[in-house]
C-alpha cells in the first residue's frame, strides 16, 4: 500500500472533521425544527403584520404625537370583551392598551386571554367630558359584570387612548369563531 500524500491526508482529515461537525449539529437542528413545528399562532383580522414593535408606555406617554399612526404592540392579552369579542387588552409590562374593532369585524374569543400577541392598529385619542367618561366606565363595568361607582371617577382630564384594530397574531392554537364557541355567551 502506498503512503498517503500530504494533500490526501489533509483532505481525509477535512472530510472526517466535516462529518463529525454534521453529526454534532443534527440534534440542535432537529430540536429547532421541532420547536418551529410547535410554534403555532392564530391570526385575527389582518394579523399582527410586520415591522417595529412600539412600547405601550411610549404611546400612552405622548398619545397626541402617536394619534392617527399605525403601530404594532406586543404583550399578554389581559382582557377580552365578554359580550361581542370586539376588543382585547394587551399588557407589555410597561402599560396596557386596548385594541378595539367594530362588533363582528373580528371576534376575539375569550380563550385568547393569557396568550401572548402582536396587535396592530391605529392610535386613537379621545377627550371626553365627565358625563361621557362616566358612561364609558359604566359600560366597561357592565361588559365585565363588575360593580361601578361613578363617585370613583376623579376630576379629569378624561382621555381614552386605544388602537382602532386592524388585526392580531395570537400565540398558540386559539379557537376562532363567535363567543358561543368558547362557552361564554348565549348562542
Amino acid at each position: 500500500m502506498k503512503p498517503m500524500t500530504d494533500t490526501a491526508s489533509l483532505f481525509l482529515r477535512f472530510a472526517v472533521g466535516l462529518a463529525v461537525a454534521s453529526l454534532l449539529a443534527l440534534p440542535a437542528t432537529a430540536a429547532e425544527d421541532h420547536h418551529q413545528a410547535d410554534a403555532v399562532s392564530t391570526e385575527f383580522g389582518a394579523g399582527g403584520g410586520e415591522g417595529e414593535i412600539v412600547a405601550i408606555a411610549d404611546i400612552l406617554g405622548d398619545a397626541a404625537a402617536w394619534e392617527g399612526r399605525e403601530v404594532r404592540v406586543s404583550g399578554e392579552i389581559t382582557g377580552v370583551c365578554q359580550i361581542a369579542g370586539c376588543w382585547i387588552e394587551i399588557d407589555d409590562g410597561g402599560g396596557t392598551l386596548r385594541l378595539k374593532v367594530n362588533d363582528g369585524d373580528i371576534v376575539f374569543p375569550t380563550a385568547a386571554q393569557g396568550h401572548q400577541a402582536i396587535a396592530r392598529g391605529v392610535v386613537e385619542r379621545r377627550e371626553l367630558d365627565r358625563e361621557r367618561y362616566v358612561g364609558w366606565k359604566q359600560h366597561l363595568a357592565d361588559e365585565l359584570g363588575e360593580e361601578f361607582d361613578p363617585a370613583s371617577v376623579g376630576d379629569g382630564p378624561y382621555v381614552i387612548v386605544q388602537l382602532r384594530g386592524l388585526g392580531a397574531t395570537v400565540d398558540g392554537d386559539v379557537p376562532e369563531g363567535d363567543l358561543s364557541d368558547t362557552g361564554t355567551a348565549e348562542g
